[in-house]
């Protein structure tokens, strides 16, 4: 779909930005394409008047031939996506009280977003889109142009006209109209980065919960430096529907630090929560201490 290149400014020496080239659909009409060129510049032209601690800042976009190109901010740093390659490859998880500070920034630069007259869609968060720069801050990059979408398993690429990497999609963005998606397919996309960013796994695709809803295992289960009230906000966020999910990120951010629970959720104690887990996840070895339970009780009345 196109490259991205780090770039010295020449009017500038030693300014360092990055250039994305957007390439046009191959075999792609030339209506088509004129068409994707006239939503490029649009698209651009907007992301060039944002202006956040936690973006990079679009400073100039032009059209060379058939290619688009956006220069943008170089963002030094490690993107998160490689950093939970790191920890996984030590046998570690990354620190939850870190994931959460990580968090908030990400969450601040998505309200952003969404407050923008219209709203601005990121429409593909993901570990691997969000740097860490070397002082410490999050950068949310490369928003706001076409995407693939594509598993992370590179033997499997699915085409799909939308936007997004499947581990992050929720199923109502795989149509690609863009009509069909609000501010909470971002929330879906920003749940299921925070789940891979807490446990150290992806989460499972949209259409894989779908079909076998009980393939997403709560974080708490999985890393238990992560509080219920964090892994309840999480599973929220990742809710198949979208009027599952919260209806702004505002909403999400206080569910996530505590500020309220989740509405309608009923009380659950950690300990019941846990209990709960275990036998979902030792089902056979519970039917059979029953049935062990039940023959000894029979045995010991004959």
């Amino acid at each position: 779909m196109g490259n991205v290149y780090r770039a010295e400014d020449l009017r500038l020496p030693g300014r360092l930005c990055a250039i994305k080239e957007v390439r046009p659909e191959p075999g792609a009409s030339p209506e088509i394409r004129r068409q994707a060129q006239s939503q490029f510049l649009r698209e651009a032209s907007l992301l060039a008047q944002l202006d956040h601690p936690n973006l990079p800042k679009v400073s100039d976009f032009f059209t060379e031939g058939d290619q688009d190109y956006l220069v943008m901010d170089f963002v030094p740093g490690h993107d998160l996506k490689e950093l939970i390659d790191e920890a996984r490859a030590a046998g570690r998880l990354l620190d939850a009280t870190v994931v959460l500070n990580w968090a908030i920034q990400i969450i601040d630069a998505i309200t952003y977003l969404h407050q923008q007259d219209p709203p601005v869609l990121h429409r593909d968060i993901k570990p691997a889109n969000i740097k860490l720069t070397p002082d410490n801050r999050i950068k949310l990059v490369d928003f706001g142009l076409a995407k693939l979408l594509a598993s992370d398993d590179t033997r499997t690429i699915t085409v799909i006209q939308g936007r997004g990497t499947a581990l992050y999609t929720p199923l109502e963005q795989y149509g690609g109209e863009s009509e069909h998606t609000d501010v909470r397919s971002d929330i879906y996309a920003l749940g299921a980065t925070l789940y891979h960013l807490l446990t150290c796994q992806p989460p499972p695709e949209a259409k894989e919960r779908f079909l076998n809803p009980s393939v997403l295992r709560p974080v708490h289960v999985i890393n238990k430096e992560v509080s219920l009230q964090v892994s309840e906000a999480v599973q929220w966020g990742m809710e198949m529907h979208p009027d599952d999910r919260p209806e702004s990120m505002a909403m999400f951010r206080q569910v996530l630090l505590g500020d309220r629970r989740r509405p309608g959720k009923a009380e659950l104690l950690p300990a019941e929560s846990d209990l709960r887990e275990a036998l979902k996840d030792n089902s056979v070895i519970a039917v059979v201490a029953l049935g062990l339970f039940v023959l000894a009780i029979l045995l010991t009345i004959l």
